[in-house]
């Protein structure tokens, strides 16, 4: 008796949207239903590993490299494969959605790379998710295009050798995909992301000189980018792609991968393709991990933490020299600043503030940056310009100068800053703007002049959380407390009602937001990631 057929996907509580059986067709929900069931189990195990890895943290508020990969480390013979044509020049990447005009205008915009993000910068409704994968497509196929309704204006691709090359950003490993469930389970949203797109395009992007590229966000270990890489084996052997055809660059964006970049890369070293310094993240993650661990871990207002903190230093320079050890590229940090179309001043101070930050990575030794906005673009260009030349990477330069011991990386009382009271005031005024328009399937918002997505809104509802657990108190003499914070989200939801108007007010989701904002900031018992309980809200 022949065993029985494995059971398919099940679209579930799902709106039907436009075209999308051109993205969920039989062959490619079969193909991620196949990731699934081999590599959901040990997903599962590997967030149990983070419980466990977060509770050893708890009780003795220190990390260091570990022991058991020594060897990895101390093997100078080892190296990534080398970078694809397409990737091999990465001076400026843009950052952004992959909604419809944001598709066009980062392909546009004259960087190198565009992110395609599915993850923090997008809010995975089920329209964001299957019509992100359609604009790709039809990116590929050059079959895009799109007109503002409210302005008339339309949008176009440049010619083919134009475009910057695509590199997609999957969901975290945290995530599940509610609308895509195998037998009453659903599949996590790294694997849809992930799978939709390889099944769909890495034929085309070959075909096309490049290939399928990966940013990975949101990894806590080696043993999360071992199971990435037996992802890209799998999926590359199911549809006949040649092996080593998938490249993946891993955000560094949390303490505990800070330990581990040299065995992260070596476990994708035939997929890998560098590593990115993501700053929001990276500080939400000193949060989480050290929330316990008393006043020297207290990080002040966010604003105030800059990339040349003595921690933030050890992290990047350690990225850098790990990157070129290896042969990787190492990629800097955002910069978030959104120009402002009627204030000149605020335009020359951000840009002052952001050539200088690309100044500096690209003199410390990175290979290439990331900006949220095509105005950045020539701006961050100009500044690893000036240092590469026609050199498409400075990979060669090794940076043996730089020497980091572990209590480096953790070292947060070297900075002299403090909480302030303005700082409460602007976590929460930021994090309540920004969960409103996630609620509302928006994941990359402009507020205050920069570019916020899911990691702003993280380390702002963290920084409360920490500061109110830690009895800060603040220079006004206040102290962080619970009240003091429903007193000042009170107070910053009557002001936008009053800023907005009733009627505007009344057909957003400001009052859910605030609630949200306050549960997940408030509750003893932490959240581990914010958009889990906001993704149970989003419809």
């Amino acid at each position: 008796m022949s065993a029985p057929a494995p059971s398919s996907l099940a679209i579930v509580d799902a709106e039907t949207l436009p075209r999308q059986d051109e993205v969920l067709t039989p062959a490619a929900l079969a193909f991620v239903a196949a990731l699934h069931r081999r590599f959901t189990p040990r997903r599962d195990e590997l967030l149990a590993r983070r419980g466990e890895r977060r509770a050893e943290i708890a009780r003795t508020s220190t990390l260091d490299f570990l022991p058991e990969t020594a060897a990895i480390r101390a093997d100078d013979s080892w190296k990534v494969a080398p970078a694809p044509a397409a990737l091999n020049d990465r001076r400026v990447e843009i950052t952004g959605p992959t909604d419809r005009k944001m598709t066009i205008n980062a392909l546009n915009s004259g960087a190198r790379v565009w992110l395609a993000d599915f993850e923090d910068a997008s809010a995975p409704t089920w329209e964001n998710v299957v019509l992100g994968q359609l604009n790709l497509m039809d990116a590929y196929h050059r079959s895009i295009d799109f007109t503002d309704p409210r302005s008339g204006k339309a949008y176009a691709l440049k010619p083919a050798e134009e475009l910057a090359t695509v590199v997609t950003r999957p969901r975290g490993w945290h995530l599940d995909e509610r609308h895509l469930q195998l037998d009453g389970t659903p599949v996590p949203g790294a694997l849809v992301d992930f799978g939709l797109y390889f099944f769909h395009n890495a034929q085309r992007l070959i075909d096309l000189g490049k290939g399928p590229y990966f940013y990975l966000p949101k990894t806590e270990s080696h043993l999360e980018a071992r199971l990435w890489n037996d992802i890209f084996v799998f999926a590359q052997d199911e549809l006949s792609i040649p092996q080593g055809t998938v490249r993946a660059t891993v955000l560094i964006e949390t303490i505990t991968a800070a330990y581990e970049m040299e065995e992260i890369l070596y476990e994708l070293r035939d997929h890998a393709s560098g590593l990115n310094a993501g700053r929001w993240d990276y500080l939400f993650s000193i949060v989480k991990n050290f929330r316990d661990g008393g006043a020297k871990f207290v990080l002040p207002d966010r604003n105030a933490v800059t990339m040349t903190a003595p921690f933030m230093r050890a992290y990047t320079e350690l990225l850098v020299r790990t990157c070129h050890k290896r042969g990787a590229h190492a990629i800097g940090g955002m910069a978030a600043f959104i120009p402002s179309r009627r204030d000149a001043e605020v335009n020359k101070v951000a840009f002052e503030k952001v050539k200088a930050d690309k100044d500096r990575e690209a003199n410390d030794g990175f290979d290439g940056s990331w900006v949220a906005h095509p105005d950045l673009v020539p701006i961050a260009m100009a500044s690893f310009d000036a240092v590469l030349g026609e050199k498409p990477n400075q990979k060669g330069r090794l940076r043996e100068d730089v020497s980091v011991a572990a209590g480096d990386l953790i070292a947060i009382d070297t900075l002299h800053a403090r909480p302030t009271y303005e700082g409460l005031r602007n976590a929460v005024a930021v994090g309540i703007r920004y969960i409103e328009a996630w609620l509302r399937g928006m994941g990359a918002v402009a507020i205050f002049n920069l570019m916020e997505d899911a990691a702003t809104a993280e380390i702002s509802r963290s920084q409360i959380w920490q500061w109110i657990n830690a009895d800060v108190v603040f220079e006004n003499g206040e102290h962080a407390t619970a009240d003091l914070a429903r007193k000042v989200a009170a107070e910053e939801l009557a002001a936008i009602r009053a800023e907005i108007g009733e009627e505007t007010f009344a057909a957003g989701q400001w009052q859910e937001a605030h609630d949200l904002l306050l549960q997940v900031s408030l509750d003893q018992d932490y959240a581990d990631f914010l958009t889990l309980p906001a993704y149970e809200r989003l419809r």
